[in-house]
């Protein structure tokens, strides 16, 4: 399964925000396979903060630890708030 955080908007950085978008998300996982990986695709983001990161990233990994897979994440705003969030949250990020 294929997620655009673009359609999230392209400015994503309040934690309200992130919490939104990821029970947003929820009714759209209720039929994901146990086998599938799901796939975030940052293409299109400009601005990516901690705090939304943290109520929409770190909730899914929590939830589907090395089945989450990242992709387009180039732009300096999410590498650094992917490093950010991988060493406050000891997470590992499968980065593609």
């Amino acid at each position: 399964m294929n997620i655009e955080l673009k359609k999230f908007g392209t400015t994503l950085t309040s934690r309200d925000g992130g919490k939104e978008a990821y029970n947003a998300l929820q009714s759209s996982l209720i039929n994901f396979k146990e086998d599938e990986e799901l796939v975030v695709d940052f293409k299109g983001v400009d601005t990516f903060s901690p705090s939304w990161g943290d109520e929409f990233l770190a909730n899914l990994f929590n939830k589907y630890k090395n089945r989450l897979v990242l992709i387009n994440t180039t732009n300096p705003s999410v590498i650094a708030t992917l490093e950010m969030l991988s060493d406050i949250k000891d997470i590992k990020f499968n980065l593609q």
